[in-house]
C-alpha cells in the first residue's frame, strides 16, 4: 500500500524517479538543465524544465566508491588537485558520460547560482563553453554585513526577472506567474518541513541519525519544488516525532551518550566508515549547518523576499552571522562537542574554519576537533587520524561532563 511506505523507501524511489525522468525527457527532446545544489530552481520547475545537479550525481559517486577514475580523468586533462572534487568528477563524466553508481543526461542549459561559492562559476562556464550551450547565472554578493541588505535584494532580483526573460527566449514559451506562485509557495512549505523534521534532533535521545541528513538531503536539492519532495519531508517528519514520542534513540542497539555537530560536508567515500567510528563511541550527530542552508523561506509571489532567501544560506554570510549561528545551534540541541571537516575541496568554509571554531568554543566552553578530509577525492581522508581525533573529542567531551560541563 502507498500509505505503508517508510520515508526511507519513498526517498529511494523518489531518487530512482529523478534520473529516470530526466532520461525520459532527454529522449523525448525536452531542455535538460544542469543547475547547482542552491539556486532558484523554481524557475525551471514553473517552465516545466527538468533539472540535475552536478554535486548530487558527484556525492552519490562518492559515496558509491567511484570517484577515483574521474578525479584522474580530471587531473590527467590539467585540473588541479586544488580544485573543488566535485567539478573535477562532473567535468570528468561530461566527457565519459558513463559510470556504474549513476547516470544523468548532458544538458542543453547551465544554471549557475554562486551563494554557495566562486568556483561554481567557472566549473559552470566550462561546462557551457566545451558543450556550446547558454548558461544562466545569478550572481549573489557575500554578505559581508550581518544582515542581508536592501541593495543586494534588488540586484538579486534584477537577475531574477532577467532569467525569466532568457527562459522565455530558451523555451519559446511565456513564463506563467500563476503557476510560479503555485511552485513558490511548495517550494516553501518542502523548505519548512525539512527544517521541522531536522529540528525534532533537540530531543534528548535524538530520534534522528543525523547521518540521515546527508542521505535525505539529496531530496531536498533535488524535488524541493515539488509535491512528491513535499510528501516526503512531511512523511520523515511524522515518523520522527512517533519516535521520539516512544522516546526511541537513533541506534536500537546502542545508547546515545554524546550529542555533536558536523560542520562541513560529508566525506562520502568514507560515510560508512565515519559514521561507524561515531556510533562505536555513542556519538550521534545531531546537527550540522546544513539544515538552514536549504531553509529557504519567503512569500508565494514576492520575488524581493525570494531573491532575501537565496541570499541568507549559511556559506554567502559573514563570519560572525557563522559564529553565532552554531552558537545557537549548541543551545538549541545540548551539544557536547563539535566535528569539523576541513574539506580539501571547500575553500571558502575551510579559510574561516579555524576562527569560527576558536570564536565558538571561547563563547561556549564546547569542546571540538578538526580533521582533514575531502567530500569526494578518497586520497585526502585517513580513517587512523579521523578516530584518533574522534577518541580525543571523547575524552574531553567526558572530561567536561564530570566537570559539571564547565572549562
Amino acid at each position: 500500500m502507498e500509505n505503508q511506505k517508510t520515508s526511507k523507501q519513498l526517498l529511494g524511489e523518489l531518487l530512482d524517479k529523478h534520473y529516470a525522468d530526466a532520461f525520459q525527457a532527454k529522449a523525448d527532446g525536452k531542455i535538460i538543465a544542469w543547475s547547482t545544489s542552491i539556486a532558484p530552481q523554481e524557475l525551471l520547475e514553473t517552465m516545466g524544465i527538468h533539472v540535475v545537479y552536478p554535486e548530487n550525481h558527484a556525492a552519490a559517486i562518492g559515496a558509491r566508491k567511484h570517484s577515483q577514475q574521474f578525479i584522474n580523468y580530471s587531473e590527467g586533462n590539467g585540473y588541479s588537485a586544488d580544485i573543488c572534487s566535485y567539478a573535477r568528477v562532473n567535468l570528468a563524466y561530461m566527457d565519459i558520460r558513463e559510470c556504474e553508481a549513476a547516470n544523468i543526461p548532458l544538458p542543453d542549459l547551465i544554471f549557475c547560482c554562486n551563494n554557495i561559492c566562486n568556483t561554481v562559476i567557472k566549473w559552470y562556464e566550462n561546462i557551457a563553453k566545451e558543450l556550446k550551450i547558454p548558461m544562466i547565472l545569478f550572481d549573489l554578493p557575500f554578505n559581508h554585513q550581518y544582515e542581508v541588505n536592501d541593495q543586494n535584494v534588488k540586484y538579486i532580483k534584477g537577475q531574477i526577472l532577467h532569467a525569466i526573460e532568457k527562459l522565455e527566449e530558451i523555451t519559446g514559451e511565456k513564463f506563467d506567474y500563476d503557476r510560479f506562485s503555485e511552485v513558490m509557495k511548495i517550494s516553501s512549505e518542502t523548505s519548512q518541513w525539512w527544517k521541522k523534521a531536522s529540528l525534532l534532533a533537540r530531543a534528548k535521545p535524538s530520534p534522528l541519525n543525523g547521518f540521515d541528513l546527508f542521505n535525505y538531503m539529496a531530496i531536498i536539492v533535488c524535488m524541493r519544488g515539488t509535491k512528491e519532495g513535499l510528501k516526503l519531508f512531511k512523511l520523515w517528519h511524522d515518523e520522527l516525532k512517533e519516535k521520539m514520542e516512544k522516546g526511541i534513540g537513533p541506534w536500537k542497539d546502542k545508547e546515545e551518550k554524546y550529542r555533536v555537530m558536523w560542520d562541513g560536508i560529508a566525506c562520502w567515500p568514507y560515510l560508512s566508515a565515519t559514521y561507524k567510528v561515531l556510533k562505536k563511541y555513542g556519538i550521534n550527530m545531531v546537527t550540522s549547518t546544513y539544515p538552514d542552508s536549504w531553509h529557504i523561506v519567503y512569500d508565494a509571489g514576492d520575488i524581493d523576499s525570494m531573491a532575501r532567501a537565496y541570499s541568507s544560506n549559511y556559506a554567502n554570510r559573514n563570519i560572525d552571522f557563522g559564529v553565532d549561528n552554531i552558537k545557537k545551534l549548541v543551545r538549541d540541541f545540548s551539544l557536547d562537542g563539535i566535528i569539523y571537516h576541513s574539506n580539501r575541496s571547500c575553500k571558502l568554509m575551510d579559510f574561516r574554519q579555524f576562527e569560527v571554531q576558536r570564536r565558538v568554543e571561547a563563547a561556549t566552553g564546547i569542546p571540538s576537533v578538526m580533521f582533514d578530509g575531502d567530500q569526494t577525492d578518497p586520497r585526502a581522508f585517513s580513517l587512523a587520524q579521523y578516530e584518533t581525533r574522534i577518541q580525543a573529542l571523547v575524552e574531553m567531551m567526558e572530561t567536561r561532563k564530570k566537570n559539571g560541563g564547565t572549562r
